[in-house]
């Protein structure tokens, strides 16, 4: 934009506020010559009214302008009831033996009394050539592409008086590298301190990442990559912007420059060409300063924040192994159960005339799927959920029946099996819908909703997929297979 078009712009934006300005001036003499000629209780009325308004808006100004409160970290469970909970799950899931791994390292770490600390980021920020400045003699593989790191490395320096490890982990935000980006998080956690590299204004997912870390409490140092590619001016607009989208959550925000390589082509006098690499220095002074306040306690002083994260973090892990692990059985418990109401079911001429033996069968497999979820349940609840199943079966037997000849027509080899093959599958989609509908409800609710339990099994009894439909042919075919069989 010419210099000339600039001032024309200004010109006309000046004047156009003076006339907005003018106009709100003439607006508000009018309505206070209105105001003047209403009766004196309308005034009052009216007045009352606006200062109402007027406290309202100081007060929402006052609240959003207020100062902010720093989040408290996430609390962690004690580790005695941690440990418990682990010891419960199955010892030949790969899983639950990472969770002891991690509470061996927590403790190896605690001994070792020595000052962790993760270099987290995204992919291209600079992770690597930082921990190449801050270590000396340590080379971690870097690439302008990024993704170069794949596991987590350590590194130790002796440099800053203690004894530091300092973690080197894969960067965030690679396109299928969740893996990775796993293994980064938990070395994060594992860490007395973080720093976070970024390379500019922070992305959503960076801001994210962030407030996970400060969730969990950490010291957390956030600097701002690659400075000596900036003006003084645009450097202090991007930590003034940065500063105000973290809202607090870091201990710090500065910003450095990683050093690192660069490469270009550079033109000889002759015309011909050459590629040079160039070494850029790294200029991260400030960053060690504030680590060096931020950790000046030590590694003892600072166990009790590394440990509520690291405890914190296996809290929730353990629970997702516990909602696999309940998931897995209650599989195999709705499983066991149509299998038995396959075979009871031979004796029964239609769906709902067998209530008796299916009853007490279904109100055994209530209480082992309420007692898998912890879930405590009476006689009466029990009863009541069995009386509404049983009116969602009556009004509902037709759609049974339907799905149950749709499985004959589409596995022909079930009518081999003999008579009353029919009424059998209907049992095991009755069954194994019912049970799948309860597992659920059992494991979002933590309580025998009954409504919601209904619902679900409808949903289930009408929509059949083509897989459901084979394992409940499997199902079938395997109980009637084992019951024709002779005993020994």
């Amino acid at each position: 934009m010419s210099r000339r078009l600039r001032l024309l712009v200004t010109t006309v934006g000046l004047a156009a506020l003076a006339w907005l300005l003018l106009a709100s001036i003439e607006r508000a003499i009018a309505l206070a010559e209105r105001f003047e000629g209403l009766p004196q209780g309308m005034r009052w009325l009216v007045g009352g009214v606006l200062l109402l308004l007027l406290g309202l808006g100081a007060a929402v100004a006052v609240w959003w302008l207020r100062p902010r409160r720093p989040r408290a970290p996430v609390t962690a469970p004690d580790r005695t009831s941690l440990e418990a909970r682990i010891a419960q799950l199955r010892h030949d899931d790969a899983g639950v033996e990472e969770l002891r791994n991690e509470l061996t390292e927590l403790d190896r770490r605690r001994a070792s009394a020595r000052t962790y600390l993760a270099v987290f980021g995204e992919i291209s920020t600079g992770k690597s050539s930082l921990i190449a400045a801050m270590v000396p003699g340590a080379a971690p593989a870097s690439d302008a592409r990024g993704g170069t790191t794949r596991e987590v490395t350590h590194y130790e320096t002796s440099e800053w008086g203690d004894v530091w490890t300092i973690a080197d982990v894969p960067g965030s935000a690679e396109a299928g590298g969740e893996a990775r980006e796993r293994l980064a998080r938990a070395e994060a956690l594992r860490a007395h301190a973080v720093v976070y590299v970024c390379a500019g204004d922070l992305t959503r997912s960076q801001a994210e990442e962030l407030r996970w870390l400060g969730d969990f409490g950490k010291p957390l140092v956030l600097a701002v990559n690659k400075a000596d590619q900036w003006t003084d001016i645009e450097r202090d607009q991007i930590l003034q912007r940065v500063r105000e989208q973290v809202d607090g959550i870091p201990d710090a925000v500065l910003a450095i420059s990683a050093g690192g390589e660069e490469r270009f082509t550079r033109r000889l006098a002759d015309g011909s060409t050459e590629d040079v690499t160039r070494r850029r220095p790294a200029q991260w002074q400030p960053l060690r300063d504030a680590l060096r306040r931020l950790l000046a306690a030590g590694p003892l002083a600072l166990e009790a924040q590394r440990e509520n994260a690291v405890l914190a973090s296996l809290h929730e892990r353990t629970g997702e192994r516990e909602r696999a692990y309940r998931a897995d059985e209650a599989e195999r418990i709705v499983s066991r159960y149509a299998r038995r109401a396959i075979v009871g079911a031979m004796a029964a001429v239609a769906p709902g005339s067998d209530l008796v033996i299916q009853g007490a069968l279904a109100a055994s497999m209530v209480r082992a799927l309420a007692s898998l979820y912890d879930v405590r349940v009476t006689d009466v609840e029990v009863d009541n959920l069995l009386r509404q199943v049983r009116m969602t079966l009556r009004t509902g037997t037709s759609v049974v029946l339907a799905v149950a000849g749709n499985a004959l027509k589409a596995f022909p080899g079930l009518g081999t099996l003999g008579g009353g093959v029919l009424h059998a599958f209907a049992y095991a989609l009755i069954f194994d819908s019912f049970g799948r509908a309860l597992a659920a409800t059992l494991a979002e609710r933590q309580a025998l909703d009954q409504a919601d339990a209904g619902e679900r099994m409808r949903e289930l009894l009408s929509e059949v997929d083509a897989s459901r439909l084979r394992r409940l042919a499997d199902l079938t075919g395997e109980a009637l297979r084992l019951r024709h069989e002779p005993s020994d």
